[in-house]
């Protein structure tokens, strides 16, 4: 066999541990299933919890991998470059424990996404898994190169169907007439879904409420398989202000029957990473969970979401998430109104919504943006971010930001090579202003260092 497969005997051995050697076998005689089967769980209390998509009948684990986030290393040229063994691990363990949702895109990773998500899943049989990806079209939306990474997307992920494909970071009706419509690309995609090579079609959102009541109004048209909103208990009813609060969102899906796929649960890790009394309480409330476990919860309790992603890195993360939704269970009223009341104290720390997906990178001029900015959030919710000198615990909280600063992000990197040039923000799915950001930290930091707050 090939390189990136698996042999025979460490095949069998894997598929039998996911419940799939006959799928295996079929696979290998030639005969395909397009939906993928549901393996046996052996983590949590009992079996993966999986929702059937209304259109296609695909029974989706509510536990989707998202591949934005797989780990690094460094190669001999100091290039950062996706740990594929680990990788590996982490898609292996996932199939065993009932996952079989993956979402990519071209774009993620700095363009390493796909490959090596495809490289791992090509390990396994292809009806034991579903893929999503996306065309990220966003700096040449051209019919030509659009249609060109639709088609590189498949070479990268090693199939010959796409299951979920995406319209790419949608705001509203301009962005998603100049990048698909006037250029005859969705069009194209339309005739391809009728081919089968892909199964179910969608597309992502970020915007405010007018741009999603104009898209919502295109489904008569087009007839969308899903749509991937962003949705977790602070946006839920306290979205940004560029943003529209998941409630509406969901509604407005319910209400036509589309499923969701539900991004950022955690709000980019955020709520894992909440303030300590906010742990404290999240912790009395249930001792056995984890903090992360109770946004997860919050996810997967609405009826209409089909699956939600979580960018897993490590390997304990994955055990967590398997074992909250193994199997879900969805939150009461009671628990519902404990979590507003939470997001509602979340709320008064003043962090940054940077969700670290790295969009905004790699910066011309070498700036860590996310390094930066998420160690500004962390600082806040560690209440290390002083407003005065005459502050309590000003000295304490001036040596903790200025030290773990210099360690989170090398001085070459640092937001004082910032130069306001604004490339990032086109490009940030958050809508941050980054330069102003950017700039508020690097000043706070030299106010911080001349002791002038």
């Amino acid at each position: 066999m090939k390189q990136n497969k698996i042999d025979r005997r460490e095949f069998l051995r894997t598929s039998a541990r996911a419940g799939l050697v006959m799928g295996g076998l079929g696979i290998l005689a030639g005969c395909r299933n397009k939906t993928a089967q549901a393996p046996v769980s052996s983590a949590g209390k009992g079996e993966m919890t999986y929702r059937t998509s209304p259109g296609s009948g695909d029974k989706v684990s509510i536990l989707g991998y998202g591949c934005m986030r797989w780990p690094m290393i460094k190669n001999d040229d100091g290039q950062d470059v996706v740990d594929q063994e680990t990788t590996n691990r982490l898609v292996d363990y996932a199939i065993e424990h009932g996952v079989n949702y993956f979402d990519t895109a071209p774009v993620y990773l700095q363009g390493q996404s796909e490959t090596a998500t495809g490289t791992a899943l090509k390990r396994h049989p292809r009806n034991s898994y579903f893929i999503a990806t996306k065309l990220s079209n966003f700096s040449n939306h051209s019919r030509e190169n659009s249609i060109a990474m639709y088609r590189k997307s498949f070479e990268n992920l090693q199939t010959d169907y796409i299951d979920y494909y995406l319209l790419h970071n949608i705001s509203g009706m301009a962005a998603f007439k100049r990048r698909f419509v006037d250029n005859g690309v969705l069009d194209f995609l339309l005739e391809e879904r009728k081919a089968g090579r892909i199964r179910n079609l969608g597309f992502s959102f970020h915007g405010n409420a007018e741009g999603w009541d104009e898209l919502m109004q295109t489904h008569d048209l087009y007839h969308w398989d899903f749509v991937q909103i962003q949705l977790n208990y602070v946006d839920w009813k306290h979205a940004s202000a560029r943003a529209t609060n998941a409630e509406y969102l969901q509604q407005e899906l319910d209400k036509r029957g589309i499923p969701s796929i539900i991004m950022e649960p955690l709000l980019g890790g955020r709520l894992a990473k909440v303030p300590q009394h906010i742990s404290d309480r999240l912790k009395e409330r249930n001792p056995q969970g984890s903090v992360a476990s109770w946004a997860f919860r919050f996810a997967g309790t609405p009826k209409g979401v089909l699956c939600v992603l979580s960018g897993m890195t490590y390997m304990e993360h994955l055990q967590d998430n398997v074992g909250t939704y193994s199997p879900l269970v969805p939150l009461n009223e009671d628990e519902l109104a404990f979590l507003e009341e939470t997001a509602e104290l979340i709320r008064k720390y003043p962090t940054i919504p940077c969700n670290d997906c790295k969009y905004c990178m790699p910066c011309p001029y070498g700036i860590d943006i996310p390094a930066i900015l998420l160690h500004y959030n962390k600082c806040v919710n560690a209440g290390e971010v002083a407003a005065k000198t005459t502050d309590e615990g000003y000295r304490k909280a001036r040596r903790a930001y200025l030290v773990s600063y210099d360690r989170a992000v090398p001085k070459l990197r640092q937001a004082d090579r910032c130069i306001s040039c604004g490339i990032c923000t086109g490009h940030c799915p958050q809508n941050i202003d980054i330069p102003k950001e950017i700039r508020k930290i690097d000043m706070y930091i030299e106010n911080l260092r001349k002791e002038t707050l």
